[in-house]
């Protein structure tokens, strides 16, 4: 196996044997040295470059062995010594296809690698883009759930103290029972989180190789600049696919073309004769006749020049395509945006506000329990919804900085 091949599995499984948390950083670092996908995208340039490299050369030369101008007929039948022609031969034969016909195999070959390359920005885009959802999903996913945490923390205290002020008379009987109806109705959502949790840990490993036990460090820049954004649109892998796929098909008209032009080869023999006679050596040329072109290669010109045209027109689909994914993403990131500052500045505030009034007036006796535990679910509510949203920001953020934004490396 090749160097290049070793140490990207070296590390692959290096990383699969450690354990532990990661920063957003440090989980893509992992992923693009040592998914196997990017091995295989590297492996298909290294094939690309070894066949352009190749490209172009002379087709192989060919052995000739014969015996010639044996006679088979008259007083000399069978009796090739009596005959002064019969002899044996043995020579080389070579093909020169026309200088055209060369270059446009280059040219195939180069837009080969150029198409390889492109697959592998693509891929390492992927791995870069799957890698960092991952993380911002198993981080927001923990953030939830130590939220709920919290939250439940402070609630199992109450039924007890419930029960207390049931039995002094101080609270009705059907208090305790709302208490209990509340908790187990975060127990369930905690339950979903920790699914959730489990979930996008998975999917993290599933990039980078490593069982990650939790997140590290914050969440990257939510913020985008969207002329930036745009500008590097067409650095996009996708189109320097398509821009490929235009080259190899303009090399493939030039194939086409060079059909139309004779091919050469050219042959040189020695010649063994009976010992009484003098041996000889013949050589040759010869040359390919496309006579009948209308028929053979301009049916084939035809074909490459629609080919070429439906690549150009494929090309045009993939840059609107993109810049319309554009659009649509950064249109949804400022939804997004807006509507996580009004949860992060208005609602979370007022919910908060709403539960610590409610629990005072608890504690001076002018409201129930269960009117203190809605307040503060309804505060855990608006603060999940909050993660929510900002974890959208965030996602939109990485998506759209990932996909568009990133020099594939």
């Amino acid at each position: 196996m090749r160097a290049s091949y070793i140490a990207p599995l070296a590390v692959l499984i290096a990383s699969a044997a450690q354990a532990g948390p990661l920063t957003y950083e440090q989980a893509i670092a992992r992923a693009v040295a040592g998914a196997p996908g990017a091995v295989a995208a590297r492996a298909g340039i290294d094939a690309a470059t070894a066949d352009a490299r190749a490209a172009g050369s002379l087709p192989d030369p060919r052995l000739a062995i014969g015996f010639d101008n044996y006679p088979v007929s008259g007083p000399p039948a069978f009796s090739p010594s009596e005959e002064n022609m019969a002899m044996a031969r043995i020579g080389v034969q070579q093909d020169v296809p026309n200088l055209a016909k060369r270059h446009a195999a280059q040219a195939q070959a180069r837009a080969a690698v150029t198409s390889a390359e492109a697959a592998q920005a693509g891929r390492l885009r992927q791995i870069r883009l799957g890698t960092g959802l991952a993380w911002i999903d198993l981080f927001y996913a923990e953030r939830r759930l130590a939220r709920i945490d919290e939250l439940l923390g402070s609630l199992r205290a109450l039924p007890a103290a419930a029960r207390s002020a049931v039995a002094s008379g101080a609270a009705r009987p059907a208090q305790p029972l709302g208490v209990d109806q509340a908790i187990a109705g975060l127990e369930d959502r905690r339950d979903e989180f920790v699914a959730a949790v489990a979930r996008d840990r998975a999917s993290l490993e599933r990039w980078t190789g490593v069982k990650a036990s939790a997140t590290l460090g914050g969440p990257p820049d939510a913020m985008l600049d969207p002329v930036r954004l745009r500008q590097a649109l067409a650095r996009h892998p996708d189109i320097f696919a398509a821009d490929a796929s235009v080259r190899r098909a303009q090399a493939d008209i030039d194939a086409a073309r060079a059909e139309t032009r004779p091919d050469w080869g050219f042959s040189v023999a020695y010649q063994r004769r009976a010992p009484r006679f003098g041996d000889m050596v013949s050589a040759g040329v010869t040359m390919s006749l496309p006579l009948f072109t209308r028929g053979r290669q301009e049916l084939r010109i035809t074909a490459r020049l629609s080919a070429a045209a439906q690549a150009q027109a494929e090309r045009e689909d993939t840059r609107r395509a993109l810049a319309a994914d554009l659009e649509s993403g950064l249109a949804d990131h400022v939804m997004h945006h807006a509507q996580w500052m009004r949860a992060r500045d208005t609602l979370v505030p007022l919910a908060r506000k709403r539960a610590e009034l409610e629990t005072a007036s608890y504690a001076a006796g002018r409201a129930g329990l269960t009117d203190a535990i809605e307040t503060r679910t309804a505060l855990a509510d608006a603060e999940l919804t909050a993660l929510d949203r900002e974890a959208e920001v965030v996602r939109d953020a990485v998506r759209l900085t990932l996909t568009y934004g990133s020099a594939p490396q």
